[in-house]
């Protein structure tokens, strides 16, 4: 198996400024804790029994699975926001629900969103919610700005 299934989950946010938007996503990741490692895009779910962790130093150049929500802009004085948001259930032997959000807006705009989207999904699947965790982060473009918002799923 390439990657087995994550016991550990934890969330990052980074900003930055760069000489194009990618060099700027580049430093989101970076100040993420996240910059030296090959993210694996993963649809929104967070196994059961995920324990939340504090950030650590990933191996460099390890395959990390993550949910993620990004957005850079080239537009000076311009407000942007990515947030993450995972919803719990009640019934631990139940997947928990991530949801990423970015948007040319303010950081409590972001965070309202992404959490109401993590409850309408838990809704959908008829879960009832018995923790939502949610992280932000805004950032005023300069130059060439990016927000970047993760659920990091680790073993």
């Amino acid at each position: 198996m390439l990657i087995k299934t994550p016991t550990t989950y934890f969330l990052a946010t980074g900003s930055s400024e760069g000489f194009t938007t990618l060099n700027a996503f580049d430093g989101a990741l970076m100040q993420a804790g996240i910059g030296n490692t090959n993210l694996v895009k993963m649809s929104s779910i967070c196994p059961p029994h995920a324990r939340h962790i504090e950030p650590l130093a990933l191996p460099h150049g390890s395959l990390v699975p993550v949910a993620y929500a990004s957005i850079t802009s080239d537009k000076p004085g311009e407000i942007i926001s990515a947030g993450v948001a995972i919803a719990f259930p009640e019934d631990e032997n139940h997947a928990g629900l991530i949801m990423e959000y970015s948007a040319k807006n303010t950081k409590e705009a972001v965070e309202t969103m992404v959490r109401r989207m993590a409850e309408e999904g838990m809704k959908m699947r008829g879960k009832p919610i018995k923790q939502l965790q949610s992280k932000v982060v805004e950032h005023t473009v300069t130059n060439c700005g990016c927000a970047f918002a993760a659920a990091v799923l680790w073993d």
